[in-house]
């Protein structure tokens, strides 16, 4: 298992918060997502043999945020 801090900018409300929660708990691997509001992150335990940071990265930007690289 890894896990990997997300950058999430763009939310603004608890709606958005679940929607990045479904984007990325929907990626094979991904065991755990905890999104937060106010740090504006995503907490994100994985199997990096079936999913890695980018694609956790694209589903926060499919999901119409953005996410910054770093």
């Amino acid at each position: 298992m890894e896990q990997a801090d997300i950058k999430v900018e763009g939310m603004t409300c608890g709606g958005c918060v679940a929607s990045v929660t479904r984007a990325i708990s929907r990626l094979p691997g991904v065991v755990k997502a905890d999104v937060s509001l106010e740090k504006a992150q995503a907490v994100v335990q994985f199997d990096a043999t079936k999913t890695d940071r980018g694609a956790i990265r694209r589903a926060v930007i499919d999901a119409g945020f953005e996410s910054p690289a770093g």
